[in-house]
């Protein structure tokens, strides 16, 4: 593809090089051909015109794909977000069959130039990782990256080095996340390891690696996914057992690398993992759990059953995975894990496919997740986790005003989260979205109890000791706040942007103001912090780089209202809000 002819007049340039593909379209093309060429032609003449507004130019269209050349890694990178928007319009008026998505991939570096095109290894590693990149998602090099993270108010999440087809040396790699909100509450990896979290507990210590499909057809994926999530959550609930959280698991769903290494970078002792393969009304589940210190397999099983039995087979393979690891459970604990389940299988399916959607953050993931939730309540009005799920996204709509009326949002988030718990009263879940809700209430009191009555069910939950350290901080118990943080972090080594929000809101409190400015730094998401951080410079004299901040947010929230966000605050000393509110003021809000 990027042979040269040596008699041909080559120039060298710096360039940003933007891969795009279709995904599926062989598929699409198979299915319906003139209607998927018509629409791709259209499509493409659009996605040209947006090109040239962007200061680029698509130097190549190969059936179904664009190389384009830009003069910056910016244009390159808002061109790519431009893309998948246009293409979304475009399919709002498709059938599902017919949705033409892509997938984008962006490298910065010297290209080659002739009359022919542009060419060399640069050209060929924003191809691979196009290859590479989720439908609808732009993954750009660190090339890329150090030159948009403080230009561009994307969410960036860090993928780590990818090793690409062809290409010598790993790559490090970053999603971009055009939605700025979501991004702040999806697990990631960090270029900078905090390595002192990651000391290997004294307690028998397992991490679940998802479980992978077998044959069959990769869109049973929701039921393997399910599968693991519940063997997690179950796990969880056991005080002598030392569980990583499901964010951090589910970075290895698509690495296969030894169980050896999988418990070196997240430092556990144990590794469960195992496969899920399904016919028409069978299902086969193997397990099996692997020592990493001797890399032995200690257990294993295999689980031929009706799919009618689905649940007694997640009752089989926690417990066997729990007897393997030796841990001695007290009677009363075991009985924890009795989860009500759902009388009706469909309703079970719903809510695994929902989780599919929810842990994606996106306003539009929200809304699939919510009807999933919705349907599993329909068929079994009685199932409180499908209960605390729908508060859950209720509870998104409301923060991030993903819905038309956020209010009513709050309110049945509230009724969502009581119900949940008057129908099962040892599901965590459905108390630390009644937390939530009682924290923005500011019913301080009230939210504190039902978090520690969530982490007295659920002492695993990564997340729940985040939302729980967040709640102390509000209600002015800040240092105990950060040690929850600390254990979150070390529960969830992939932890999201919102662990490191609640951190610096925790020393903002402290007045330690550059541990904040440190701490708010280590986002990947350069805008949801922006306010902590402009306040922190403004609280240490900084004022330059204070307004500065102060500038950035307003581009990207223009609508932002310090008198209104004062009152959303939910501190329960005023003043821990008039401290903050000071901060924004110096620095220009």
């Amino acid at each position: 593809m990027n042979t040269v002819n040596p008699n041909s007049s080559i120039t060298q340039k710096l360039g940003a090089v933007l891969f795009a593909d279709v995904v599926g379209y062989s598929r699409l093309m198979s299915e319906n051909e003139l209607d998927t060429y018509n629409a791709l032609k259209t499509l493409l003449s659009q996605i040209e015109a947006a090109c040239a507004r962007y200061q680029g130019r698509v130097v190549e269209v190969r059936g179904d794909g664009i190389l384009a050349l830009f003069e910056t890694a910016t244009s390159a990178v808002e061109f790519g977000v431009e893309l998948h928007q246009i293409s979304a319009q475009h399919n709002d008026s498709g059938s599902d069959q017919q949705q033409i998505k892509f997938r984008v991939g962006i490298h910065l570096g010297e290209i080659l130039i002739d009359e022919r095109g542009i060419h060399g290894d640069n050209v060929n590693i924003a191809a691979r990782l196009q290859e590479i990149a989720e439908p609808e998602r732009v993954y750009v090099s660190s090339a890329v990256y150090d030159q948009v993270c403080n230009r561009l108010r994307y969410g960036y999440e860090f993928l780590g080095p990818q090793h690409l087809k062809n290409i010598l040396s790993p790559v490090s790699t970053y999603c971009v996340r055009s939605e700025v909100a979501g991004a702040t509450l999806a697990g990631t990896m960090r270029p900078d390891a905090i390595v002192d979290l990651l000391e290997r507990p004294d307690t028998p210590s397992v991490a679940v690696l998802p479980f992978s499909i077998s044959g069959g057809d990769e869109s049973d994926g929701w039921i393997a996914d399910g599968l693991t999530d519940d063997i997690i959550l179950n796990l969880s609930k056991f005080r002598n057992l030392f569980v990583i959280a499901r964010n951090s698991s589910f970075f290895f769903r698509a690495q296969s690398m030894p169980p050896k290494e999988a418990a070196r970078k997240l430092n556990v002792r144990y590794i469960a993992r195992g496969s899920v393969r399904r016919s028409s009304s069978r299902i086969r589940i193997t397990a099996e759990l692997v020592d990493a210190n001797t890399e032995r397999t200690i257990w294993g099983e295999r689980f031929d059953r009706n799919i009618d039995d689905i649940f007694d087979i997640l009752d089989e393979v926690t417990e066997c995975i729990v007897a393997a690891t030796a841990v001695m459970i007290e009677s009363h604990e075991r009985q924890v894990m009795v989860q009500a389940v759902p009388s009706d299988l469909e309703a079970y399916g719903s809510v695994l496919q929902g989780q599919q959607h929810i842990f994606k953050y996106t306003r539009n993931d929200n809304r699939k997740a919510q009807n999933f939730y919705q349907s599993a309540l329909e068929r079994d009005g009685n199932y409180a986790r499908a209960a605390a799920a729908l508060s859950r996204t209720l509870n998104l709509d409301w923060r991030y005003s993903w819905t038309e009326d956020p209010g009513s949002a709050f309110e049945q988030a509230l009724s969502l989260a009581q119900r949940s718990i008057e129908l099962d009263p040892t599901d965590a879940r459905g108390f630390g979205e009644l937390g939530f809700v009682h924290l923005y209430r500011k019913e301080h009191s009230a939210a504190l109890q039902s978090y520690q009555r969530a982490l007295a069910l659920n002492p695993n939950d990564a997340d729940m000791h985040s939302d729980f350290a967040d709640a102390l901080a509000h209600s002015g118990e800040n240092e105990t706040a950060i040690t929850h943080l600390q254990q979150a972090m070390r529960l969830n080594p992939y932890f999201p942007d919102q662990y490191l929000w609640h951190l610096g809101g925790a020393y903002y409190n402290l007045r330690r103001y550059e541990d904040v400015i440190e701490t708010v730094n280590k986002m990947n998401n350069p805008t949801e912090g922006q306010r902590m951080l402009a306040a922190s410079h403004a609280q240490l004299g900084n004022m330059d780089m204070a307004r500065m901040i102060a500038e950035k947010h307003r581009a990207a929230h223009p609508n932002f209202s310090l008198s209104r966000w004062a009152k959303v605050l939910p501190d329960r000393l005023e003043d821990d809000t008039q401290h903050f509110v000071e901060g924004l003021k110096k620095a220009g809000f």
